[in-house]
């Protein structure tokens, strides 16, 4: 599989030849979508907590007398069908939302994201990125001179001066291949590698 390597202009300058097994697999909608719902998942911190009606404080007076109200008989405030009383099934804090996923699934899933976008062009690659300072002035004009507006750029190591540039502006993420994951993947429009990130990723998921 070839991909596209561009300039500083955005121009394509030649052509990385890469694994076929990470940017040539075929597309696999039922496994991507498998990966990304237990990434989402795993992401969970699960700490969510309701209480039951015996948490709750509430008085344990009978709120009113048995008979003679013409309302229906209750005897304590806390009950799950008044307002405020405790819930019936209360969700836990320590409820584990996580999905088991294999490391060979997690592997094509990534690789069929990967071929699914060098096939729509919208990957590229790029010799190397960085900025003479870190100043986010310098890292946008090096990234809208190479006509991306909202990005994903995947290094091999994080520059300190492409760290601090791109960490203020919203629509555009800068990680090490280490760190990529399948929703930024498929969230952003574009994705730029450094050539010694696709080495990385052909030496990771290969």
């Amino acid at each position: 599989m070839e991909l596209k390597v561009i300039n500083d202009q955005g121009v394509e300058a030649s052509r990385l030849q890469a694994s076929d097994l990470l940017f040539g697999r075929e597309y696999n909608e039922a496994l991507i979508h498998q990966v990304v719902v237990a990434y989402q998942a795993n992401a969970r911190s699960g700490n969510r907590a309701q209480k039951d009606r015996e948490q709750v404080k509430h008085t344990t007076a009978k709120p009113f007398r048995q008979k003679g109200t013409g309302r229906a008989r209750a005897g304590m405030s806390s009950s799950p069908l008044w307002r405020g009383g405790g819930r019936i099934f209360p969700n836990s804090p320590d409820e584990n939302f996580s999905h088991k996923l294999n490391k060979k699934m997690y592997r094509a899933g990534m690789a069929s994201i990967l071929s699914q976008l060098a096939r729509e062009d919208r990957l590229a690659v790029v010799d190397s990125l960085t900025v003479e300072a870190p100043k986010t002035k310098l890292f946008v004009q090096k990234i809208k001179g190479m006509g991306y507006d909202s990005v994903l750029v995947i290094t091999d190591g994080l520059d300190e001066n492409i760290f601090l540039a791109s960490r203020n502006l919203p629509n555009v993420l800068v990680v090490e291949v280490n760190e990529a994951d399948p929703v930024s993947l498929i969230r952003f429009p574009k994705v730029l590698m450094t050539k010694s990130a696709v080495t990385k990723f052909e030496e990771m998921l290969g």
